[in-house]
């Protein structure tokens, strides 16, 4: 990868520059297209009936907004879906018949991290009736402003107290349920999820943008950033991000408006080698789709993840991350038909492939690799500042006390292990099956049933050993195999599901139907009444293409 070999250089530079935050603008006007963070001078933040009530003031106002749902939370709400475009959309097929790069933006997954959903509904209103309404006949924007709406809704001044406001309060980080959603893009278990992917499917954006706060080390960038780190996924789409597009928002977001950003990640200490000093690293994190970064990119789509510094204040929180929103879609204002080609060529590219012979891998292990030469990472202080809302102490970013370190950068993550994808993935079907098939078609992936029999070379893997993890993590306690793959000859009848390789979320149905996979459905449980040491999974690989006559499957369709 080039980015790779080359590293960041001019992008470092650029982060290098102790700018001060640009201060937010002065709101004006229109009391009902005035947020309740601008209303309490930033002591609070919206509910979701603060929301409701200003997007429909900006509808009411503004012809090129649509305001909708693309589903309802697990206790009821609505899960609300905007559009801006000129001419207005309000579905898919409309964004479509456009022409023009969709983006997609989606705030507030952690109901404690609420700049986001802040800074949307100014942009909104920029878009809309201000300064960036350009934009609009350019692009398409669908915005959910409030995804994690029940998290929201339980506000309270204990959730995040160690951020820097807003000192009434923020919701909670996990769902109704304790499910975190930027945990469960691949297991699909919160109706907040199923709805989002479902979006994804029908709009099928080019870029997708997840609206987050940090927590944790105390670094001197106003505003981190993540992007699909697995190495699993095409060289051209982690190129594109790491050599092109970040550099370029990263540096408008400092020359522009003062704000130092950088890839996301958190301080640790490595083992070094024998008779080295230990070593402080920065270490991004994770390379599974189970988070949103790289679930998008293994839909074969851009994606970034914003992470404006929780100890900002929050009103500056606010402003970094709508500065950032601007600079993305004046990214895409200005390289819309690049994006959109790239996009597309990632989809038939993957499809040519998986309709070739040459052997596909896909990473099964994974270890986290640094930049071949160390980055000056900025290390930040805080002073504490009580709350006078709950007493609590929170802690408050100190401008004149950043300082540049060279230290390496764990910036991602490499297969240690990969194993050939399938050409085609068999599912026998026997009671149970059908919750498997449910699920892939909840990710919009094209399951289909063999219509008469087919007797072909089939691969089974069959484990020797099987290890659930002692402590659950978001209600499951993850399995891994160990085993050994075997060929065999066999006759699947009529009624087997069967999921191609050759489509454009192939590599995604890989992930999720390898035994092995770290973040498949073995892994999350799914597979567990059918799992036993000495016993092969009921996954069948067929490692060629071949003619078969079929069907789409007929189990019910996933869950709405």
């Amino acid at each position: 990868m080039k980015w790779y070999r080359e590293a960041m250089g001019p992008a470092i530079l650029a982060a290098l520059v102790l700018a001060a935050p640009a201060p937010l603008a002065a709101q004006q006007g229109d009391p009902a297209l005035t947020t309740r963070a601008e209303r309490t001078d930033y002591v609070e933040t919206s509910t979701l009936a603060d929301v409701q009530r200003f997007l429909d003031a900006l509808a009411a106002r503004s012809d090129l907004v649509r305001v909708s749902t693309f589903g309802t939370s697990e206790q009821g709400r609505p899960l609300l879906l905007v559009t801006l475009s000129n001419p207005a959309v309000a579905t898919p097929a409309e964004a479509r018949a456009l022409g023009r790069p969709v983006v997609f933006i989606q705030a507030n997954i952690h109901g404690g991290e609420v700049e986001g959903k802040e800074a949307m509904q100014m942009m909104m209103r920029r878009l809309a009736l201000g300064d960036l309404r350009p934009l609009l006949d350019r692009l398409v924007l669908v915005v959910a402003p409030i995804y994690n709406v029940d998290g929201n809704e339980a506000i309270d001044v204990m959730n995040r107290s160690a951020q820097y406001g807003p000192i009434a309060g923020v919701g909670r980080r996990e769902n109704a349920n304790g499910l975190d959603l930027n945990r469960d893009y691949m297991k699909l278990e919160s109706a907040e999820a199923r709805a989002l992917v479902r979006a994804y499917t029908d709009w099928d954006p080019h870029l997708v943008v997840d609206l987050h706060t940090t927590n944790g080390s105390y670094h001197g960038y106003h505003l981190t950033y993540s992007i699909p780190l697995n190495l699993t996924l095409p060289d051209e789409l982690l190129d594109y991000h790491r050599g092109r597009m970040m550099p370029e928002i990263q540096r408008t977001l400092l020359e522009r408006h003062g704000f130092r950003s950088y890839y996301y990640g958190n301080f640790t200490n490595r083992a070094p080698a024998p008779g080295q000093p230990e070593q402080r690293v920065w270490f991004a994190f994770d390379h599974r789709p189970r988070a949103g970064q790289n679930y998008v990119g293994f839909r074969n789509r851009l994606t970034i993840l914003s992470e404006a510094y929780s100890y900002l204040h929050f009103r500056d929180r606010v402003a970094v991350t709508a500065a950032f929103v601007e600079e993305i879609l004046r990214y895409v204002d200005a390289h819309g038909s690049e994006i959109m080609e790239l996009t597309a060529r990632l989809d038939r590219e993957f499809v040519e492939a998986a309709r070739g012979e040459g052997e596909l891998p896909i990473g099964v292990a994974y270890e986290v690799r640094p930049l071949p030469e160390p980055v000056p990472i900025l290390v930040g202080a805080v002073r504490r500042e009580v709350n006078p809302r709950n007493g609590r102490e929170m802690r408050v970013m100190l401008e004149d006390s950043i300082t540049a370190v060279p230290m390496l950068d764990y910036a991602v993550f490499e297969p240690t292990r990969s194993v050939p994808m399938a050409r085609v993935y068999a599912l026998p079907r026997e009671p149970g099956m059908e919750r498997i098939v449910e699920k892939l078609l909840q990710h919009g992936i094209v399951v289909e049933e063999l219509a008469e029999p087919l007797t072909t070379e089939v691969v089974r893997f069959t484990p020797s050993s099987l290890t659930k993890a002692s402590r659950p993590f978001q209600g499951h306690h993850e399995m891994r195999l160990r085993g050994e793959y075997a060929r065999e000859r066999a006759t699947l009848p009529p009624g087997t599901f069967v999921v191609r390789l050759a489509q454009p979320l192939g590599r995604l149905a890989a992930y999720l139907l390898e035994p092995e996979s770290d973040d498949g459905l073995v892994n999350w449980n799914f597979f567990d009444e059918w799992l036993a040491e000495g016993r092969p999974v009921p996954v069948r690989k067929i490692m060629r293409n071949m003619e078969m006559r079929t069907r789409g499957a007929s189990v019910a369709a996933a869950s709405r």
